[in-house]
């Protein structure tokens, strides 16, 4: 297995450079992001060019903060929105050479909520093409993100075919598959033609891999033998230091 720091949560209190530099030297393989849109992409860029660390993926703004939004792309009433968080999260990522972006639903529910969806992801999807984009849907889990458009991953997979993009993908989420649906590793089979990326924490805490309920070596070695070689998204909330929660990391 190859790990990728996801530095939304790891190494947060240091600025976005210098989290890439903290991750390459902690031994990880690659890293990721959330919204990174506050620093200059040429600032990552640098960093990872001097690492040698690829960007994995970033996610769309989440809209108006303040105002409680986490994300755009599920909202009938904002689609202008919706294209420009698209849009400004595909130019960031070609700037850094990243090759995933998450577009993020918001909260949402009904048909009509789908149905904006669909065409926002389907937009999304057309745009980061021509960039060797894959775009990514996460569903989230109903105790964190209570009224989140995005659930389960049988919802995810409907929007999939139902959009038919070939740079469409599910991003599998342990921690919140779990929540909402269990059955990890029997999901991770039938789901793995449609998975683009896979990130993990503990279960129920969202801590490091090595305490709770999910048993993450036997879930590792899973993903393994079902073939998926990339590296595998650690997006946990550290309780300690980062450097402090690591010890999991060389055992792999």
């Amino acid at each position: 297995m190859r790990f990728s720091a996801n530095l939304g949560f790891l190494w947060a209190e240091l600025p976005l450079p210098d989290a890439i530099r903290a991750a390459k030297t902690a031994g990880f393989d690659a890293v990721e992001c959330h919204w990174p849109f506050a620093t200059p992409a040429a600032d990552v860029r640098a960093a990872l060019d001097e690492t040698g660390l690829q960007m994995l993926g970033l996610n769309t703004a989440r809209g108006d903060v303040t105002a409680g939004e986490n994300g755009l792309a599920a909202l009938p009433e904002r689609v202008d929105d919706a294209h420009a968080v698209i849009d400004e999260a595909i130019s960031y990522a070609s700037a850094i050479g990243c090759k995933a972006v998450h577009v993020m639903a918001g909260f949402s529910s009904g048909p009509e909520a789908r149905k904006a969806f669909v065409a926002n992801l389907g937009y999304a999807c057309a745009h980061a093409a021509p960039h060797g984009i894959t775009i990514l849907i996460e569903p989230l889990n109903r105790y964190d993100a209570p009224g989140y458009f995005l659930t389960t991953t049988a919802q995810a997979v409907d929007l999939i075919d139902a959009v038919h993009a070939p740079n469409l993908k599910l991003m599998f989420d342990c921690y919140h598959v779990q929540l909402m649906e269990g059955d990890l590793t029997h999901k991770l089979e039938v789901l793995m033609p449609y998975i683009g990326h896979i990130q993990f924490a503990s279960v129920p805490d969202r801590g490091p891999p090595y305490t709770g309920e999910v048993n993450y070596d036997h879930i590792f070695n899973v993903i393994g033998s079902l073939g998926y070689n990339k590296p595998l998204g650690a997006e946990y909330k550290p309780k300690l230091p980062t450097d402090e929660t690591l010890f999991w990391l060389p055992r792999r």
